[in-house]
């Protein structure tokens, strides 16, 4: 039990130390914690400070940030102005649309404030500068040394390095705000102008520079009208203009790719400020054309017919040309529809004048002098040559005209009936050729019967005659004409020209003939028959000297021959005949004086006629 209250006592004792020990630390405790209050109120003031100092600084270091984020930007923007202001340079036309498109940008999500104005003005500025480097590459497409004359003209010339370059250029001009497309921009409508501007000086530059091209090529083919074949000539003036029509129809296609404004009514508007020029040059020229054929309308009426046939050909690709202008452009007059009516009304005049011209023809002309082809012959002939080279354009005129007013109101119509149209431009040619044919036939035989000696008018006639109808029906230098003659046609040349020849005999030989045939009124005896012999031989030496005078069928030899031969079968059977016949009855003790060649001899004569 000791042991056990000794064990309690020690326990108490330790109890009332750890008490102890509690008392000292709870109240070292609270002396801390009055300590660390009194601390806490004395610190309090400079934490607060020290907050206020940290949230200034922070705001001075974004304030920093801002300052030189502005001072970054305001340099860029003094860039890109610089940059606008310059203009596009060479190789740097990528870099000067980047930067007109940021400025574009900037405006388009910024409000309409100071600065959105003044960055308007740059792009502004930069549209401008656009537009004046679009330009200047133009004039120097449009410059320079035109095409040598006579050279082939399929365009005026544009340099395929200046279109690839160009083509670029006007993609972004194309980009460009516009009223339609960016109402809101502040440079919308200015740029609208500026572009409208450009567009209008495209389309002026290329149209002259077109006329100019034109221009050199239209003199060559005009002074030349009038040394040229008429014919030959027209296809050159037909040539011409449709190197016109093959300008105007790649600068349509110029126009179109290149224009700063691509809409339809911009470009119907300029394509006609660009065709103005070009159809000025076509009124121009043609004018003076018809003004040459009406000169004189005999030598150049193949030339009307050709360039009339030519650009007869043209008209479907004017039309089109023409249906691309603005639609009040449209409305005024077909140029080249106008110069087929003035060039027609000359076709039309060339028909019934050349006709009064072969009527003439006969007027005062004495078949005594000349027994040549005629020169109305020979222009006829030639007439005939040349009109299947024209004869889609003479149809057409001559239906125009009329079937048989070519004669003015004289005659009948050859196979008159139903009035002709539209098909019908083989028949009335055949009606116009016979027409042709018979009225030379009618002035070569006024001038043949108004001869003073008609053995001398029958080898005008003949002569004419067989000419007609050798390089007609025979051997025409055209093989296309045979298509063109009407059997009336051939009548009339195959029937005059056997008239003609046995006219020709008659006067010429049939004396001959007539020296040698006994007439019963008259007394028989050797007197007449001496007369009729010497009478003969007399005849037979005038007929050769006739024949030196004027010689028959002088550019036919095959004629010739045939002639003779036909000559000789009507002259030398009736002399052997008379002579055998009186030769028996011996008329004379010396008939060698009065026969003064022998059959063969007669015959050698005769064909020296020929030879």
């Amino acid at each position: 039990m000791e042991d056990e209250s000794a064990e309690i006592e020690l326990l108490e004792q330790n109890l009332n130390k750890t008490q102890q020990i509690s008392q000292r630390m709870i109240t070292i405790l609270n002396s801390f914690d009055t300590r660390i209050a009194k601390l806490e109120k004395s610190i309090l003031p400079l934490y607060t400070s020290t907050q206020v100092l940290n949230k200034r600084a922070s705001n001075i270091e974004k304030a920093l940030q801002k300052i030189d984020e502005v001072a970054s930007n305001q340099e860029g923007i003094a860039a890109e102005e610089a940059l606008i202001l310059r203009g596009p340079q060479p190789g740097q036309l990528d870099t000067y649309k980047d930067a007109l498109e940021r400025l574009n940008a900037s405006i388009a999500f910024k409000s309409l404030d100071r600065d959105s104005v003044d960055t308007a003005r740059l792009v502004e500025t930069g549209a401008k500068k656009l537009a004046q480097l679009y330009t200047k590459m133009v004039a120097e497409g449009s410059s320079g040394s035109t095409p040598p004359p006579g050279s082939d003209l399929s365009g005026a010339p544009f340099p395929p390095l200046l279109l690839s370059n160009l083509k670029p250029l006007v993609a972004f001009l194309r980009t460009l705000p516009l009223p339609s497309t960016h109402p809101s921009h502040p440079a919308a409508t200015a740029i609208m102008s500026t572009l409208r501007d450009s567009q209008r000086g495209y389309a002026d530059m290329r149209g002259n520079w077109s006329k100019k091209c034109l221009d050199t090529q239209g003199k060559r083919v005009l002074d030349r009208a009038s040394t040229l074949d008429p014919i030959t000539a027209g296809k050159e003036f037909g040539k011409w203009v449709d190197s016109l029509l093959n300008i105007a129809e790649l600068e349509y296609i110029y126009l179109r790719d290149f224009s700063p404004l691509a809409g339809q009514p911009v470009v119907a508007s300029s394509y006609n400020t660009l065709l103005n020029p070009i159809l000025a040059l076509f009124k121009a020229n043609l004018a003076h054309l018809s003004t040459l054929i009406k000169g004189s309308l005999q030598k150049y009426s193949f030339l009307a017919l050709s360039a009339y046939e030519s650009l007869l050909s043209l008209q479907p690709r004017w039309d089109t040309l023409l249906s691309r202008r603005e639609a009040d452009s449209r409305k005024g007059s077909n140029e080249l529809k106008d110069g087929l009516q003035v060039i027609r009304s000359v076709c039309l005049r060339s028909f019934p004048e050349f006709l009064a011209d072969l009527k003439m023809a006969s007027v005062g002309r004495d078949a005594d002098s000349n027994t040549k082809v005629a020169d109305f012959t020979l222009m006829t002939v030639k007439y005939l040559e040349r009109l299947p080279e024209v004869q889609s354009a003479a149809g057409a005129a001559l239906l125009l005209l009329g079937d048989g007013n070519w004669k003015m109101g004289e005659g009948v119509q050859v196979g008159k009936g139903s009035k002709l149209g539209e098909g019908d431009e083989q028949l009335i040619l055949e009606h116009f050729i016979f027409d042709l044919i018979s009225t030379t036939v009618t002035s070569l035989t006024t001038i043949s019967r108004s001869s003073r000696r008609p053995s001398i008018g029958s080898i005008f006639l003949l002569n004419n005659m067989s000419y007609l109808r050798q390089h007609i029906v025979l051997e025409p230098k055209n093989p296309n004409l045979g298509g063109l003659l009407s059997k009336p046609s051939l009548d009339v040349l195959n029937s005059n020209f056997r008239t003609a020849k046995a006219a020709y005999f008659d006067s010429n030989f049939s004396p001959l003939m007539q020296a040698l045939t006994d007439d019963p009124k008259e007394k028989a005896g050797k007197s007449a028959t001496k007369e009729k012999f010497t009478r003969f031989f007399d005849l037979l030496e005038e007929a050769v000297e006739r024949h030196k005078l004027g010689r028959v069928l002088d550019d036919d030899p095959d004629g010739r021959e045939q002639l003779a031969d036909e000559v000789v079968k009507l002259v030398v059977p009736s002399l052997q005949r008379f002579t055998t016949k009186h030769r028996e009855k011996e008329f004379s003790k010396n008939p060698q004086k009065y026969i003064k060649m022998s059959a063969e001899g007669v015959e050698s004569q005769l064909r020296s006629i020929y030879s």
